[in-house]
């Protein structure tokens, strides 16, 4: 097993960049402020994550010009004031049996007609309740709002994402070595959750082990089908390493496959370089998305590849940018997505290649996935 030393933490002037960045982008947008409530952005922007998120109310809150101030219950408030970015806010405790909006409006420079961000996963009865105490604001999700607020990554960040995915390739490299012939969808993704634990992941997100016709479903759930010889199977694993994700595929085939299998296999690979070769600082998302489809749909199997062609990762699996027609929003250094194109034949088979890459300051991109992408053959 391979051992890497743990990156050092971030610090509370991290954090305190992190929160400026942000208020100065929601002024920027035409934004009072946002509010923030527990969950990736929150632990981004300040690395506090809740034992429980609850109905009670617990939101961040940021202004360009005012001190940013965590909002949070009072029996919470002792871990709260202890999280790596505390020291960079001011913590503000509400007791139950008060209005936590009450405690909360004061903090909003909410003038008539006030606008503020929102983060996508807020309970709707702490929205409602902010709507109530302050009926002339109106609010936006920070995935609309701000949607590159996450995407670009520091070199710190660079080195946990890094770090997974090596993790990831080393889960892919040992599970070539168990049997797939024989044995349920459900017997390997346990293999491929340990493999992930053992290689350092604090948590598994998913194991999509789709064998035979299954994969052709591209989220299909590992399920009790037999994996049989002769079954092509994908193989798309990941989660979270030092706070971070991982996220590959790669499609193997258990014992020889026929000339059509080999020929999409191959096909798939040459749209997944296609894809990566398309990266680089200054090109819109989308014609990432169009070199990989262009090969697949020259080849005559466009009506088979049904998703596109990437997502953004950080401190979640899937998060902006993404690589789609339509979005032109330029590629910046240190962005970290997925190229993963596929084909999936119904009833048949399917096939996948996926890594994660990044965008880099002399103007291509770069691997945070390198295991081989030639068809595997399993046992």
């Amino acid at each position: 097993m391979s051992v890497t030393t743990p990156p050092a933490p971030f610090t509370a002037e991290d954090y305190r960049a992190r929160m400026d960045r942000a208020a100065a982008e929601a002024a920027d947008a035409g934004l009072a402020g946002i509010l923030v409530a527990p969950g990736p952005d929150l632990v981004h922007l300040t690395g506090y994550q809740p034992t429980a998120t609850t109905e009670r109310l617990t939101v961040l809150v940021l202004a360009a010009g005012r001190e940013p101030v965590l909002v949070v219950p009072t029996l919470e408030a002792p871990d709260a004031e202890q999280a790596p970015g505390a020291a960079a806010l001011t913590v503000r405790d509400w007791t139950d049996g008060r209005d936590p909006y009450a405690v909360t409006a004061p903090l909003l420079d909410a003038g008539t007609g006030a606008r503020f961000g929102v983060s996508d996963n807020t309970w709707a009865l702490h929205l409602l309740g902010l709507q109530k105490a302050l009926p002339a604001t109106s609010y936006v999700s920070l995935t609309e709002a701000l949607p590159m607020l996450r995407a670009v990554k520091d070199a710190r960040e660079l080195e946990r994402i890094a770090a997974a995915g090596a993790a990831a390739d080393e889960a892919y490299r040992e599970i070539l070595t168990v049997r797939f012939e024989g044995r349920r969808e459900t017997e390997v993704a346990a293999d491929l959750a340990a493999a992930l634990m053992r290689f350092g992941h604090s948590q598994v997100d998913f194991t999509v082990v789709g064998s035979g016709p299954n994969g052709a479903n591209p989220h299909h759930e590992a399920g009790e089908r037999v994996i049989e010889r002769g079954d092509m199977v994908v193989l798309d694993f990941g989660g979270l390493k030092h706070g971070y994700g991982s996220d590959t595929t790669r499609t193997v085939h258990v014992g020889e496959p026929t000339d059509e299998e080999r020929r999409v296999h191959d096909l798939v690979r040459e749209a997944q370089q296609a894809g990566f070769e398309a990266v680089r600082p200054g090109v819109a998302c989308q014609e990432v998305d169009r070199a990989a489809r262009k090969v697949i749909t020259d080849a005559g199997y466009g009506a088979y590849f049904i998703h596109r062609t990437g997502h953004g990762i950080g401190v979640t699996t899937h998060e902006p940018p993404y690589m789609i027609e339509g979005e032109e929003r330029p590629i910046v250094p240190g962005m970290c997505f997925s190229v993963e194109p596929g084909v999936y034949l119904p009833g048949r088979f399917g096939v996948r290649i996926e890594d994660i890459v990044t965008a880099t300051e002399d103007g291509g991109g770069l691997r945070f996935n390198n295991t081989p992408r030639e068809m595997a053959i399993v046992e």
